[in-house]
């Protein structure tokens, strides 16, 4: 069989972080721009790029470089201060420790994170409750690194070249996620998608989406590794 790079999707996928994206979004805007905020953060599988731009852009404000770069900035920071109560009242989703435990195992597949969070927000959400060790976070592509999340798969192809020398063929990636913009993202990219109804989609709106293979919720590590291809 041959080598995999399988790309978790972070929020509703592996963990819950009890909705502190849209919190932390509603606090840093206003100290950043010096203005009120009167259109809601869309996040649902956005990357945190796409929504730092969608949220300037609903407000008028034209999302230049440094305002991206101190929104980014200041979302980290809040997750920093938040870290322990994201731990004590999170929690990781039935089945994702096992089957992270179980791809960690195997030489054929090299796990990291397809993921809408920035590199430090991520590092912080996965660190809380101590999940940083089973990925190779140097081949992830995360939420600033581009605008749209199809964007990040040849981000994470190209860094699987660099750091691992495979040249991942697109249906040798594997999105595990449970978004519709992971749908998409694997779509656009031609990248293999296992898909899990553990977010905000049910499985039939996943599956009328585009999605082929779709579970209710994490299943055996051993019944997600079939579904890998």
């Amino acid at each position: 069989m041959d080598e995999r790079m399988v790309l978790w999707d972070v929020d509703h996928t592996l963990i819950d972080s009890l909705g502190l994206g849209g919190a932390a979004y509603h606090r840093i805007f206003p100290e950043v721009t010096g203005r009120p905020v009167q259109q809601r953060a869309v996040l649902d599988g956005r990357t945190d790029l796409g929504t730092i731009d969608h949220m300037l852009r609903s407000h008028d404000i034209e999302p230049t470089e440094d305002l991206v770069s101190a929104m980014a900035t200041a979302l980290a920071g809040v997750f920093e201060e938040v870290r322990a109560e994201l731990a004590e009242r999170g929690r990781v989703l039935p089945g994702a420790a096992e089957a992270l435990a179980a791809f960690d195992a195997d030489p054929l597949l090299h796990q990291s994170v397809l993921t809408g969070n920035t590199a430090d927000v991520a590092r912080i959400k996965l660190g809380a409750f101590d999940l940083l060790d089973r990925f190779d976070l140097g081949i992830g592509a995360f939420g600033d690194d581009h605008l749209r999340r199809g964007g990040l798969v040849p981000i994470a192809r190209e860094r699987a070249r660099l750091k691992l020398g495979i040249d991942f063929a697109p249906d040798r990636v594997v999105l595990i996620g449970d978004t519709l913009n992971d749908v998409r993202a694997a779509h656009e990219s031609g990248a293999r998608l296992v898909a899990v109804a553990t977010g905000s989609y049910s499985a039939e709106e996943l599956r009328s989406a585009g999605a082929e293979v779709v579970f209710e919720a994490l299943p055996p590590p051993k019944v997600l590794r079939q579904a890998l291809g």
